[in-house]
């Protein structure tokens, strides 16, 4: 019994080598959940470096979030532009080839069968390179969109199956055209009825979609970013407050690390408006002076073929009905509206004013061809008409087509440029953006970091 009690007996304390009691530590585990206690954590978070270093938190996340997102924006922009430049607008302007190269062809293929027998050999081969212009169009869309299941692939899928059915009814036609049987007539008729009905349609949607994708992309750009320019303007208010907050608490003007810090943003902020204003500003003298002007002298060139096509047409036809008169006036008003509403400061203004010249000269020997006609000299008329004379209509309509070329030139040279000035205002904002952001989330850290160190 004796030995029970004494193995029970309590240990007297352990004392240290100076005679005082050993110190007993706190195991680590129950001093990190005394930390991390709920009530704790609340009395830390409503102290002033709790409050201290929610507010360098918030201040650091919106400074790195503006920069990124600022960065991104620009980079996404820019990114558009490239697209714009090397993809969309090319494709826009070789549907305009593709449908002026079909109108072409079918003008001179009215225009060679007029002269029966063999026909000249620069209208046979205007003919023949028009239809190669065409094809090669297709093949350079195609390279430039890759293969797609989208309306325009269906498109350039029926323009490329019809326009063989198209060549072959052409050369039916000049085969009998040649022996002197008259139903070439009729198979040129039906040739050139596939051209305006089947195969111009579809081009005309085609370069509609197209020129429809950059005015799109046009229109996107020279809307200002408002969510980056918000969180930057958010970003800046959050500093100033931060400031007036911290100069109340510790009786301060200013703190230096939020001074540069709503430096930066500000700086970040002045930059992003200033060059998406130059950008937008760059693309919208792009659209005044480059894709309206351009979109004017497109559908112009494509009235030239058209009323070209149906003055031929009426020749080869004999036609006593009138239809293809309407269809050449409706064109040639048309296209007299819209050489008179050019702009007098769009590019190649002073080509526009020749064709405007040459027009007149073209509704002239019209007239006389129509004059002829009713006299029954068709011999006279075909000559007005297909002849080498520098009066005659063929000239004339040559010397308008190679204007409107030239001013297509031109619109299209000033849209390039400007929409490489619109990319060009916008380098190095990107990385700029994000530097920035470094910086002023830096500055805060060293803004906040000396007011903590007073509670230590």
């Amino acid at each position: 019994m004796a030995a029970l009690e004494s193995t029970t007996a309590p240990r007297p304390p352990s004392v240290t080598a100076d005679g005082g009691p050993e110190r007993v530590d706190v195991p680590r585990e129950a001093g990190l959940r005394a930390h991390l206690d709920p009530a704790n954590l609340r009395s830390f978070a409503l102290s002033t470096p709790g409050r201290l270093i929610a507010i360098g938190l918030l201040l650091i996340g919106v400074c790195l979030a503006a920069g990124m997102m600022t960065a991104a924006t620009v980079s996404d922009r820019q990114q558009a532009l490239d697209i714009l430049l090397d993809n969309t607008e090319p494709d826009a302007n070789s549907s305009h080839h593709l449908y002026t190269s079909l109108s072409i062809a079918d003008a001179a293929a009215s225009t060679a069968f007029i002269a029966g027998g063999l026909e000249p050999e620069a209208v046979r081969d205007r003919y023949s390179q028009a239809l190669g212009e065409a094809s090669a169009e297709l093949v350079t869309q195609t390279g430039h969109v890759g293969s797609d299941d989208g309306p325009d692939a269906r498109l350039r899928a029926g323009i490329a199956t019809g326009l063989p059915v198209y060549s072959g009814l052409v050369e039916t036609a000049r085969a009998n055209n040649r022996n002197g049987y008259p139903v070439g007539a009729a198979y040129l008729s039906e040739a050139s009825n596939q051209m305006q009905t089947v195969l111009l349609p579809m081009a005309a949607q085609l370069q509609s979609h197209r020129s429809d994708a950059v005015s799109a992309a046009q229109r996107h750009h020279v809307q200002p970013p408002w969510g980056p320019i918000g969180l930057l303007i958010l970003a800046l208010g959050a500093l100033v407050w931060a400031q007036f907050d911290l100069s109340k608490r510790w009786h301060r003007v200013l703190n230096p690390g939020l001074l540069l810090a709503s430096a930066a943003m500000l700086i970040l902020l002045a930059w992003t408006v200033t060059a998406g204003s130059v950008s937008a500003t760059e693309m919208i003298a792009g659209r005044d002076h480059g894709a309206v002007p351009s979109s004017r002298l497109t559908e112009s060139r494509i009235l030239t073929q058209q009323a070209r096509a149906a003055e031929t047409l009426k020749l080869v036809r004999r036609d006593a009905t009138g239809d293809y008169d309407r269809t050449y006036e409706s064109s040639v008003t048309r296209l007299n509206e819209l050489l008179s509403g050019y702009p007098s400061d769009a590019p190649a203004s002073e080509e526009i004013t020749q064709a405007r010249a040459a027009l007149t000269r073209w509704r002239a020997a019209h007239q006389r061809m129509n004059d002829s006609l009713a006299r029954g000299d068709f011999v006279g008329a075909a000559t007005v008409t297909t002849g080498p004379g520098a009066a005659d209509a063929a000239a004339q309509v040559d010397s308008l087509d190679r204007a409107l070329g030239v001013g297509l030139d031109a619109t299209r040279k000033t849209l390039r440029d400007n929409i490489s000035g619109a990319t060009r205002a916008l380098d190095f904002l990107a990385p700029g953006a994000m530097v920035l952001g470094i910086l002023a989330a830096g500055y805060v850290g060293l803004g906040i970091w000396p007011r903590l160190r007073e509670y230590r």
